[in-house]
């Protein structure tokens, strides 16, 4: 049988609950809709809010044609086939064909470039879905003859809407007598995901022997707790997987590290994704103790965007164990928390006069940026003087790591 998920899918845009802003009956998509015209677009939200299902729909609502693509699994050759085949269909067809591509964040820039002359021709009309921002993983050409419609995580009324519905007419459900006495736990765990809400209480209806299923707090969070793996494969496994593999790099373990990184390709993770967390621990936990390690991992990033997969894996695991076998120093970023604390506690004070800019007459006459020492003037181009504001004692905020770089720059 298939999952609660796939039997519960909507079959017409009546049918289909929440994301009002969008498709509501006086949103700009509906109204294109009734219009007959469908722009191409970008569906952009969180796992689980009815992105491939809205697709699915304005397909059949215009009586179009849709082909279907999955960035994890096609490539270049995949999506010139599907252009090919859509632009035979177009001779027999009044209106463009829907391209869907699901996941489009995955694509490289060589595999979006290939969609570029189809779209600005007209031979399909694309609809691509994401989870991640477009601006920063959609390139700009593509990204500008889209229409960007910005889908919400469902909220408690719909969540109730799909369970009443699941409870009312699914055959599976029909056969026992479900009762919804406490919500709260399921809408929770569920976190406005829809297909994680129907997983959740397909779990909850089937491990249940009694034809009775009484559903609480209480139940659901014992549940959830023993069955976790077998419903949440995208929420905390994500976050939890993530963590390790920052933990690993953190603790100089490249083995553990690269074994995380495995899990993560395996599973379908955003090469993105990864490439912005490397980004961020290679100046975090790294820094100053080997100032290369963020020019290695900008590097990996801008790679991995141009090249895709299968061979980003080489790149990441390159840079992974790069970064893994690197001294370790977060001095820099404890610098700057010490620094943010500060000026929250002290607010804005007054720049000293010989620190101040001084482009006009007026400025200059007002004492602004005089007895100012130039230090290139000085031996060594140091010079002694203040460069805080005065009147406060100037607190420590960057300590140096215990490493031959930063050693060097103590002395």
């Amino acid at each position: 049988m298939q999952p609660l998920a796939e039997r519960m899918r909507p079959t017409s845009l009546e049918d289909y609950i929440g994301q009002e802003k969008v498709i509501g009956p006086q949103a700009p998509l509906r109204k294109a809709i009734d219009a007959g015209h469908l722009p191409s677009c970008i569906l952009w939200g969180p796992p689980g809010v009815g992105k491939t299902t809205l697709a699915s729909l304005l397909a059949g609502e215009l009586k179009r044609t849709m082909y279907t693509l999955s960035a994890v699994q096609s490539g270049v050759k995949e999506v010139r086939e599907a252009l090919e085949m859509a632009k035979k269909n177009r001779m027999f067809e009044a209106q463009s064909p829907i391209l869907f591509i699901d996941e489009i964040h995955r694509f490289s820039k060589s595999q979006q470039d290939s969609l570029l002359n189809a779209v600005e021709k007209g031979i399909v009309t694309l609809v691509g879905a994401t989870t991640e921002n477009p601006s920063f993983e959609v390139i700009s050409a593509l990204l500008s003859r889209c229409q960007v419609y910005v889908l919400e995580s469902l909220g408690p009324e719909h969540l109730h809407k799909m369970l009443e519905k699941a409870i009312a007419t699914d055959p599976l459900f029909l056969s026992k007598k479900i009762t919804l006495t406490e919500t709260d736990a399921l809408f929770h765990f569920s976190g406005g995901d829809g297909r994680k809400l129907y997983n959740l209480v397909e779990l909850l209806v089937s491990s249940e022997n009694s034809q009775k299923v009484n559903i609480t707090n209480a139940l659901v969070t014992e549940r959830l707790q023993k069955n976790l793996a077998q419903y949440d494969k995208d929420g905390e496994q994500h976050y939890d997987i993530i963590s390790a593999f920052i933990k690993s790099i953190r603790g100089s373990d490249p083995d553990a590290a690269v074994y995380w990184l495995a899990r993560m390709l395996a599973g379908g993770e955003s090469l993105e994704f990864i490439g912005r967390r490397l980004l961020i621990l290679a100046s975090e936990d790294i820094g100053l103790a080997n100032p290369n390690a963020l020019l290695m991992a900008q590097t990996c990033f801008e790679s991995i965007r141009v090249i895709g997969n299968p061979e980003s894996r080489i790149i990441l695991s390159q840079t992974v164990i790069y970064l893994a076998c690197s001294p370790k120093s977060n001095s820099a970023y404890m610098a700057i928390n010490k620094a943010m604390d500060y000026v929250q506690k002290t607010g804005d004070l007054p720049i000293p006069l010989h620190l101040r800019n001084a482009p006009t007459r007026l400025m200059k006459d007002l004492n602004y940026g005089a007895d100012y020492k130039y230090p290139h003037d000085f031996p060594g181009n140091f010079v002694e003087q203040n460069y805080f504001p005065e009147g406060h004692e100037k607190p420590k905020f960057y300590e140096p790591g215990t490493n031959p770089n930063e050693a060097k720059l103590k002395r």
